[in-house]
């Protein structure tokens, strides 16, 4: 045996009781300000600054403005996994904070925050329960219901579960029209359909803004591959 070789009893590093493991990981479960402000800033600013980039090439050149665009979808998804954290009660030590941020992150990403955190919270609670589906995840159908199912609706399964469809237009459609109006949703959901219509609110405002300043043909040729980007990843992340 080599003189280097070392033999690791893993029963002496390796923690055998609960109250250990808490010891261990109390230093995550808080949020650290600092880093939750820095993170937002290195995710924020350069979409900013690629979308203003864009916008200004733009005059130049529709293609590299394009290729700017898309290049900024993986910033706006980055965005979103702030928003995604603050659903879950981290980032920030405040929920006021936590609010305040997830909505307008919201606003960006087409994701009306109380709703999505309502939804999403149900599918954490939820997940793996073939009785309670059709909140936050993707339709998945056994096998033995699959087999139940007439062949046009078999059809139109597969047709939905095609990666063209599920990660290109069926995503784009998620973000764009059903977080518009999720027609699912509970009318009992009073705080999650109000974060849907002050979302919507907000986005109004924005292409309002957005049309009157730039115009809204550069809004749109920016913008839009920027989100067919983020639809795209975000489905694809929650798929995986």
């Amino acid at each position: 045996m080599n003189d280097m070789t070392q033999i690791v009893d893993t029963d002496e590093i390796v923690p055998k009781t609960a109250r250990e493991w808490v010891k261990i990981l109390a230093q995550y479960r808080d949020p650290n300000p600092a880093r939750s402000a820095f993170e937002l800033g290195v995710s924020l600013l350069p979409f900013l600054a690629l979308w203003a980039f864009a916008w200004w090439v733009l005059q130049y050149s529709v293609l590299a403005a394009l290729g700017i665009a898309l290049l900024n979808g993986g910033f706006l998804v980055r965005i979103f996994i702030i928003q995604h954290d603050c659903g879950h009660g981290s980032f920030f030590q405040s929920r006021k904070a936590r609010e305040v941020l997830g909505f307008w992150i919201g606003v960006l990403t087409l994701t009306p925050y109380a709703y999505w955190r309502k939804t999403h919270a149900y599918h954490h609670a939820h997940s793996g329960d073939l009785d309670l589906r059709g909140f936050g995840d993707i339709d998945t159908l056994t096998v033995k219901e699959y087999l139940d199912l007439p062949p046009h609706r078999r059809l139109g399964y597969r047709i939905y579960r095609h990666p063209l469809v599920l990660f290109g237009f069926g995503a784009l459609f998620h973000f764009v029209v059903i977080h518009r109006f999720p027609w699912t949703t509970p009318r009992a959901w009073t705080r999650a359909w109000r974060s849907v219509w002050l979302t919507n609110l907000s986005l109004a405002g924005i292409v309002a803004v957005m049309a009157l300043t730039i115009g809204l043909k550069s809004y749109l040729l920016i913008q839009v591959p920027v989100t067919v980007v983020t639809c795209s990843l975000g489905v694809w992340l929650f798929y995986v």
